[in-house]
């Protein structure tokens, strides 16, 4: 190499050969071009720059106009240097040194590769560096213990490798934010990292393969907030100092080691009885440890995650201590005893609720009904006896109870048809007696219903829910009678009753509905009369009718029935927490879908309300249009084009398989693209922000050419703008605002901690729907089982084990391609997967928005499509290194 083109620091280097000295003084006299020449050379290394960011870095545009460059007060040294996300591909170049006066150097969420130069550790100046989500590889140079004025370095989601830096730990007094998280590195953290350490806030290691114990020199960081060693290979014990001397420690993450309690009788333990004295944390996960040990008061906590250790004493009541728990999991102890009450009597929590498979016993608490805002009570596999309780129904919000597994005794309350939003109760293997209760099949919500193995008697009621239910949500129930050829046929004589009381209920309803509709056909008549005059009086009221002309005329209520043919039950294509869909056929011909509200639910009016209103708004081809609507005092419905291929839900998960078609890769990909186009609309370029609250599998439409489009705004919310603030247009005080926004396993972090509906929000779901298509995997299948986000499940297969989580027929497709074809899908899928974990990171403000995955997809289509000069940002540092398929 020419002398003239060798980084000066690296020329001092070399006279230096174990330290790398400050370069500020010796450097002051060189000026800008200095600064220039180094940022040239870097241009220089970049193989590929798809968005030409650094296309204005040329000698005739001065150095502090250049994108990303930010420069001193008096112009002549650049301090700041911008290119995050910026899709850069290339090695790092070492001249960047060159710049001595550099403050802030922000590489993140490139595809930057090969090592870290060893002359960084000459940028004296440096406070800020992130490297965070590129294909860095080697190990940290230990010339970083010369920056001395660091405070932030993230060198995250890369593939770095080796021991972690010893110097950085011991040298960088000024740190207070160090990740280092998703790489490779081994060996031990070091004994003395804490010792120097007095200003650190947050440290990340997590998701490496750090192994030994975890040192007691971090109790010298007194001003430690976040703590996060998850998954790795720690072992021993977590020391009481760190505990005792962390005041201001509000979350503590050790899920996925080997870590023990203090003692092997898994008696109260010092780390337990000093926890109590953390009265700022509000997260603590332990799960998959072998800890044991009882809990003290946490009055801050809202979230505690304990699941698969060895806790085998008692549940304490001074847990009740802790009124914000948002979820708490105990599931896969060994808890014995009962449920004190002030457990149960958690009004606040908002997601879940999990003591399963433990040696729990006792009667369940009438308590359990004061959490009313809960989604999920899973008290599955202990030894509860006793009633079920009656006022259960009243955790209005719950969307799944799962008592399975226990000994529970008496009839089935038949208060549990009143849920409005459960869609999942599983009772089975207990010895619950009596008869089914009818009010279940009244129910709107109820999908999945498992009462197999108990001692039911009677018949099995008719309608709703139970018309759709196979043989094994029953089994294993002797004296339950079913009037079909699968199980026992009722009595001949009770059978004549039913058959009776069905036709008197059958001739009853007939009349009353010939009374009903000659009265609304009267009541139609004269409204559109008096409608005409009104109309013609006053042109202004029309203009809600107006908003709903279509291609379609107003509809009345006898053209619905007629189109549904009565409300026919083979026409029924979907049922949702507010209505149910039908397939209608108008006068024309036309194929449409009917969706009536279901007016027993006390939001459906609002629902209604909040639908159309959203709908005559926005027009989108990736966006569910309205038809036209009929609005009664008691009857409200809303006419939709009908959607031929169904829902994204049913192709994922076909009832049948052999009678839905099997997902291509392109086509995953290009419904991913077309849902991203339609919330980038609604977030950024429709007349009014809309957020959906609920975007799932279900709530995706495919058209005739598999298009997809986004449905279901019925809890969605309008944002306006009010001067600076953005204001959503609910009433915050409304039961409608107030319900969680979403589905379980689809709603954002924040939402659990009190934080209202964002668009950041949408973006959290919309990663767990690419997930979900790519693994074909529920959310909520992993939540439950493996005490894991459906995220966290898939960030801890992807290091070497991606064909683990992938879609067996994805795996298959990708077995019979050629090796062109095969590397071009492999990629893809692992860029996909990249987006699903950047959309679902934990804090919201580091999510990309919905234009930014929009446009990350359509670069995959056209990759995909044989655009081979597509390039990708590698969000997470896996597409150089990942192999999904091992030969």
């Amino acid at each position: 190499m020419e002398l003239r083109n060798t980084p000066i620091c690296f020329l001092i280097l070399l006279s230096i050969p174990s330290y790398v000295l400050p370069l500020q003084d010796k450097l002051k006299g060189h000026q800008i071009n200095t600064d220039q020449s180094g940022l040239l050379a870097f241009k220089k290394s970049i193989s590929s720059d798809p968005q030409n960011f650094l296309g204005n870095w040329n000698e005739t545009i001065p150095i502090c106009q250049w994108n990303g460059v930010s420069c001193s007060l008096n112009g002549k040294r650049v301090t700041g240097l911008d290119l995050k996300r910026k899709y850069l591909q290339g090695a790092i170049s070492p001249f960047l040194c060159n710049l001595s006066y550099l403050e802030q150097l922000d590489l993140s969420e490139n595809s930057l590769h090969g090592k870290i130069p060893i002359e960084f550790g000459s940028l004296s100046s440096l406070e800020e560096f992130s490297l965070r989500a590129n294909q860095v590889q080697d190990e940290v140079p230990e010339s970083f213990g010369q920056l001395k004025r660091l405070r932030f370095i993230d060198l995250s989601r890369n593939q770095l490798r080796g021991r972690l830096p010893l110097s950085l730990f011991y040298n960088c007094t000024r740190l207070q934010y160090v990740d280092l998280s998703d790489n490779m590195f081994i060996g031990f953290i070091p004994s003395q990292i804490g010792h120097h350490l007095n200003s650190l806030e947050t440290l990340r290691l997590y998701l490496n393969q750090l192994s030994g114990i975890i040192p007691a020199s971090l109790s010298n960081s007194s001003s430690l907030v976040e703590l996060d060693l998850e998954y790795n290979f720690l072992t021993g014990t977590l020391p009481s100092e760190i505990l005792q001397n962390m005041p201001l420690l509000e979350i503590l993450y050790l899920s996925g080691n080997s870590l023990e309690s203090n003692d092997a009788n898994t008696n109260l333990s010092p780390f337990f009885t000093s926890i109590s004295n953390l009265t700022h944390l509000r997260e603590l996960q332990l799960a998959g440890n072998m800890l044991g040990a009882s809990l003290g008061n946490l009055t801050q906590l809202r979230i505690l995650l304990l699941h698969e250790n060895l806790f085998s004493e008692t549940i304490p009541p001074s847990l009740g201590g802790c009124i914000n728990l948002d979820i708490l999991d105990f599931s896969y102890n060994k808890l014995t005893g009962t449920i004190p009450a002030e457990i149960v009597g958690f009004r606040n929590m908002g997601l879940y609720f999990n003591m399963s498979n433990n040696f729990l016993s006792g009667e369940l608490p009438m308590e359990l009904s004061k959490m009313d805002m809960v989604c999920a009570i899973d008290l599955s596999s202990n030894n509860f006896n006793g009633n079920i309780p009656p006022n259960l129904a009243n955790c209005e919000a719950a969307e799944m109870i799962n008592l399975s597994h226990n000994s529970l005794q008496g009839t089935v309350p038949s208060s549990l048809g009143k849920f409005l939003n459960l869609q999942t109760l599983d009772l089975s293997h207990n010895l619950l007696s009596g008869e089914i209760p009818a009010s279940l099949s009244k129910s709107r919500s109820l999908v999945h219903l498992n009462l197999s193995f108990n001692n039911f008697n009677g018949s099995i009621p008719q309608g709703g829910l139970f018309n759709s239910l196979s043989i094994e949500s029953f089994q294993g129930n002797q004296h339950l009678c079913w009037p079909s050829a699968e199980m026992q046929r009722c009595h001949s004589k009770k059978a004549s009753t039913s058959y009776s009381c069905k036709f008197l209920i059958f001739l009853v309803t007939t009349i009353s509905m010939s009374v009903f509709l000659a009265t609304i056909s009267c009541g139609l008549g004269f409204n559109m009369i008096k409608g005409f005059k009104i109309i013609k009086d006053n042109k202004a009221s029309s203009n809600f009718l107006m908003s709903l002309k279509s291609n379609y005329p107003r509809i009345s209520y006898n053209e619905i029935v007629k189109a549904t043919g009565g409300f026919e039950k083979s026409r029924l294509i979907g049922c949702g927490s507010f209505g149910h869909v039908y397939k209608g056929v108008l006068r024309d011909r036309s194929l449409v879908a009917v969706k009536v509200l279901k007016l027993q639910s006390g939001n459906s009016t609002k629902s209604f309300d909040r639908e159309c209103q959203i709908l005559k708004r926005i027009r989108h081809r990736n966006l569910m249009r309205i038809i036209t609507a009929c609005s009664l005092p008691d009857f409200k419905a809303l006419v939709l084009p009908f959607m031929a291929n169904g829902s994204l839900e049913s192709h994922l998960y076909p009832k049948n398989y052999g009678s839905s078609l099997q997902l291509s890769l392109n086509m995953r990909v290009n419904i991913c693209s077309d849902v991203a186009e339609g919330l980038s609309y609604l977030h950024h370029h429709s007349p009014v922000q809309v957020i959906h609250c609920d975007l799932k599998p279900c709530n995706i439409l495919l058209d005739n050419d598999m298009t997809a489009l986004v449905s279901d705004f019925g809890i969605a919310r309008l944002v306006m703008d009010v001067g600076e603030v953005k204001e959503t247009t609910e009433n915050t005080n409304s039961s409608t605002a107030n319900l969680l926004c979403g589905s379980i396993g689809y709603i954002a972090p924040e939402y659990g901690m009190g934080r209202s509906a964002s668009v950041k929000g949408d973006v959290y779901s919309f990663g767990v729907l690419i997930l979900e298509v790519v693994t074909r995997k529920r959310p909520t299948d992993d939540l439950f089982k493996e005490g894991l986000s459906l995220p966290k499940w898939v960030k801890s297969h992807y290091h070497g084990r991606m064909e683990e989580i992938i879609d067996p027929y994805i795996i298959k497709s990708l077995r019979d391609q050629i090796p062109e074809v095969r590397n071009t899908w492999e990629i893809s899928i692992v860029e996909l997967v990249e987006l699903g974990l950047l959309c679902t990171q934990e804090a919201p403000s580091t999510r990309p928005t919905m234009i930014d995955a929009a446009d990350d997809l359509d670069r995959l289509k056209r990759y995909l499509s044989g655009d081979n000069t597509m390039t990708f940002a590698s969000s997470l540092g896996l597409s150089s290194s990942v192999v999904i398929l091992k030969n």
